[in-house]
C-alpha cells in the first residue's frame, strides 16, 4: 500500500501534533493510516516551537539562578553562555521525542510516507507521482511565521522563531516585534543570556489575549529584568546596516539593534494545496470547520494550526484525537476551548485557563473575583519569585477562570483545568486540602477567600 494504493480508512495530510495524534488514536480504534509528511514527524511542536524553546528558556533559568546563586548562600560564577552546549541540550532532547515519535507510529502499524502531499480530490492526496487514496481524509498542514506587509525576514538581521531557534551566539541587542507568546518566550530568553531587550506590541499590553491584570504583572517583571517595551505603538519600519538594525516607529522614535525578531503570529499553510479546487471553504487562509473539525467537504477534515482555534499544541492533540473517534463512529463531544490551558513560559510564567474578566462581562455574568498575591506564598519565597493568582467565578456559581503568573505557575494550570471544566464551585474546592508548602496553595487560597472562609489572606 505504501506504493500509493489504498483505500486507506483515513489518510493524514501533515504529521505535526494534530496529525500524528489522530493517526495514533485511529489506528488504536482499528482503522487503517497513511500519514504524509514533508519534512519530520513532529512538526512545528516538536522541531521549530514549543519543545526547542522550551530547552532554551531552561537552559536561561539555570543562567539566571547562577548569577543569582549567592541569594541562596550558592558560590557561583556565572562565566558566559555556550551556545554550542545549549543547542546540543536542546537536539538531544528534540530527538530523542522524535525518535519516540515515530517508534510509536511504527508500532501501531501507521503508513508513514516521506513527501509533500497535496490535495487532488475529495479522497485523494498526490505525493510526486503516487496518490492516496482514503475513504476520510485529514488535513493538518500545520502553520508558518508570518511578516507584516513590505517587511522581509531575510534570515540574518531580521529574522523568524525558526531562525532565532538556531542561532549560533547571543545578539548583544534585540528588537521584538509582537509581545504575543512566541516574542514574549524569545525576549526572556535573550534577556536571561545577557542581550539588550526591547519588546514592540502594537497594542496597549504584552500577551494582550491574557487577562489585563497578568499582562501588567508580566510587564512590571520584565521592567525589573531591564526587558525594555515600547506598548500601544506601531511598528513603522526597518533599515538594515553594516551592524544590524534600525527599526522606526509610529511615533517617530527608533531603535538600533543588532537583530529585529518578527514574531506576530503564525499563518496557516493552506496555499496551493489544493484544498480550495477540492472545494473546500477556506476564510483568510485558514480551512472553515464546524465543531468536530469537519470541513465542507464530507469526509474532509481539518487540525491544528490550519484551522482557526488555538494555536497550541495539545489543542492539536485534542482535535485529533476527536475527529478519529468522529471517523470511528464514537460521536466524540465537541471541545470546549475556554477550557484548554494556556501556558507562556517566560520568566515568569504567564498561565491561565477559562475565561477572562472582560469576556466575562461580555457574556453577562455577575462576577466575584479573589486575587492572592505570591507574596503570601512561603514556596514562592523560596523560589524568589513575585506574582499572582486571580480566580474569577460567576456570583453563587462556578469559577469560570484562573490567570496566574510566577516563576513555574504553569504547574498549577492542570488544577486550574481541572475546576474550570469540571465546573467547580469555590466552596467545592474550599473543601481540597492543598499540601504545605507548595505554590498549589496560592490556588487553594484563593478559592478559601471565595468561599467566605479566607485563611492567610491580608485584608
Amino acid at each position: 500500500m505504501a506504493d500509493g494504493s489504498g483505500p486507506y480508512d483515513i489518510v493524514v495530510l501533515g504529521g505535526g501534533s494534530g496529525g500524528y495524534a489522530c493517526a495514533l488514536r485511529a489506528a488504536e480504534l482499528g482503522k487503517t493510516v497513511a500519514l504524509i509528511e514533508k519534512d519530520k514527524i513532529g512538526g512545528t511542536c516538536l522541531h521549530r516551537g514549543c519543545i526547542p524553546t522550551k530547552t532554551l528558556l531552561h537552559s536561561a533559568e539555570v543562567a539566571d539562578e547562577t548569577r543569582e546563586s549567592a541569594a541562596f548562600g550558592v558560590k557561583a560564577r556565572f562565566e558566559g553562555i555556550d551556545m554550542e552546549g545549549v543547542h546540543a541540550f536542546k537536539d538531544k532532547i528534540v530527538t530523542r521525542a522524535w525518535k519516540g515519535v515515530q517508534g510509536l507510529l511504527k508500532s501501531k502499524g501507521i503508513t508513514i510516507v516521506e513527501g509533500e502531499g497535496r490535495l487532488v480530490g475529495p479522497t485523494r492526496v498526490a505525493v510526486g507521482n503516487d496518490v492516496y487514496e482514503g475513504r476520510n481524509i485529514v488535513l493538518a498542514t500545520g502553520s508558518a511565521p508570518r511578516s507584516l506587509p513590505g517587511l522581509e525576514i531575510d534570515g540574518e538581521r531580521i529574522i523568524s522563531s525558526e531562525h532565532a531557534l538556531k542561532l549560533d551566539r547571543v545578539p548583544s541587542s534585540v528588537v521584538v516585534l509582537g509581545g504575543g507568546v512566541i516574542g514574549v518566550e524569545f525576549a526572556s530568553v535573550w534577556r536571561s543570556f545577557g542581550a539588550e531587550v526591547t519588546i514592540v506590541e502594537a497594542l496597549p499590553h504584552l500577551l494582550p489575549l491574557e487577562e489585563e491584570s497578568s499582562s501588567k504583572l508580566l510587564e512590571r517583571a520584565f521592567r525589573r529584568r531591564g526587558i525594555k517595551q515600547e506598548l500601544g505603538v506601531f511598528f513603522e519600519g526597518v533599515k538594515t546596516t553594516d551592524t544590524g538594525v534600525v527599526v522606526t516607529l509610529a511615533n517617530g522614535k527608533t531603535l538600533d539593534a543588532e537583530l529585529l525578531l518578527v514574531a506576530v503570529g503564525r499563518g496557516a499553510v493552506s496555499a496551493g494545496m489544493g484544498f480550495e479546487e477540492a472545494g473546500i471553504a477556506v476564510e483568510r487562509g485558514t480551512v472553515v470547520v464546524n465543531e468536530h473539525c469537519q470541513t465542507s467537504v464530507p469526509g474532509v477534515y481539518a487540525v491544528g494550526d490550519l484551522i482557526p482555534t488555538l494555536q497550541l499544541a495539545h489543542a492539536g492533540f485534542a482535535e485529533g484525537i476527536m475527529v478519529a473517534e468522529h471517523i470511528a463512529g464514537l460521536n466524540p463531544p465537541a471541545i470546549d476551548y475556554d477550557g484548554i490551558p494556556r501556558i507562556t513560559y517566560s520568566d515568569p510564567e504567564v498561565a491561565s485557563v477559562g475565561i477572562t474578566s472582560a469576556q466575562a462581562r461580555e457574556r453577562g455574568y455577575e462576577t466575584v473575583e479573589m486575587t492572592y498575591d505570591l507574596a503570601g506564598n512561603p514556596k514562592s519565597q523560596i523560589l524568589q519569585t513575585q506574582g499572582a493568582v486571580k480566580v474569577i467565578a460567576q456570583k453563587d456559581g462556578p469559577v469560570l477562570g484562573v490567570h496566574m503568573v510566577g516563576r513555574r505557575i504553569g504547574e498549577l494550570v492542570t488544577e486550574g483545568q481541572l475546576i474550570y471544566n469540571w465546573e467547580a464551585l469555590p466552596s467545592e474546592v474550599a473543601q481540597l486540602i492543598h499540601a504545605h508548602p507548595t505554590q498549589s496553595e496560592a490556588l487553594g487560597e484563593a478559592m478559601l477567600a471565595l468561599a467566605g472562609k479566607p485563611l492567610h489572606v491580608h485584608n
